[in-house]
């Protein structure tokens, strides 16, 4: 679904064969691929999602596509505290896709990571952040919600809260690092059906805290309502989305 914004900020800043990526929370590697295809290496970070890591492995897996652009990838299960010295040269650009700005605290831990990344990067080198549009401008914030009010039983845990203008800068800020340039791009939700939308949107691990607090059929039951508003009448399901993306420097 983030196809739109991964091609925006590699257009923009002109992603090629000169390109050393790191991503931070690579999570299943698209947006590894798509920079990989331009021909960058790329070095991607997951901690704690091991079937997201194996996806991203398998595709990036230089038998499977015969291509030595991705022959380069490097993929770690770990944070960049876990990079070891030899791969450890100065990285020309660092990403953190994972938007922030949708579920209470999602920031916190970038922040550690942003600056446990900046010694293997080099002077004025563009650090990447994403983050949700305003929620007037994104349907999916309503089933979002969903996960916020189910989960309330815990505490809060995963609660929904909607984004605010400056979540990015913010998180730069605390980072150390100097914003230099944003933009906004459409990144609409798409679903062949409402089950194949139920099943994506709980894979993003947001209603976890909510299937916890209740069970399945509850969560399932009340996703379903609220992405009724978003079924054509061809039974697919479309869900607008703006979101952000911050340029900062090291």
């Amino acid at each position: 679904m983030l196809v739109p914004l991964y091609e925006a900020v590699y257009e923009r800043l002109e992603v090629g064969s000169s390109t050393r990526l790191l991503g931070l929370g690579c999570g299943s590697g698209l947006a590894l691929l798509m920079a990989a295809a331009r021909g960058a290496s790329v070095t991607g970070l997951q901690a704690h999602a091991p079937e997201r890591l194996a996806l991203a492995r398998e595709r990036l897996l230089p038998e499977a596509w015969g291509t030595r652009a991705r022959a380069g990838a490097r993929l770690t299960d770990g944070e960049p505290t876990d990079i070891d010295d030899e791969a450890a040269a100065a990285y020309s650009l660092v990403t953190a896709f994972e938007p922030v700005g949708c579920v209470a605290g999602d920031s916190e831990g970038l922040t550690e990571a942003l600056a446990a990344a900046s010694p293997l990067v080099g002077r004025e080198v563009p650090v990447v952040l994403a983050g949700w549009g305003p929620p007037e401008r994104c349907a999916t914030s309503s089933v979002l919600r969903v996960a916020a009010k189910l989960a309330d039983p815990l505490r809060g845990a995963g609660s929904w809260r909607p984004a605010l203008r400056d979540d990015l800068e913010e998180v730069a800020q605390r980072a150390g690092l100097r914003p230099d340039g944003s933009g906004r791009v459409a990144c609409p939700f798409g679903y062949a059906d409402v089950d194949n939308a139920v099943r994506g949107l709980l894979s993003t691990g947001l209603f976890d805290a909510a299937v916890a607090a209740t069970d399945p059929d509850q969560v399932d039951k009340e996703m379903r309502e609220a992405l009724h508003p978003y079924k054509r009448r061809d039974g697919t399901v479309w869900m607008p989305n703006v979101f952000r993306y911050l340029i900062a420097r090291t």
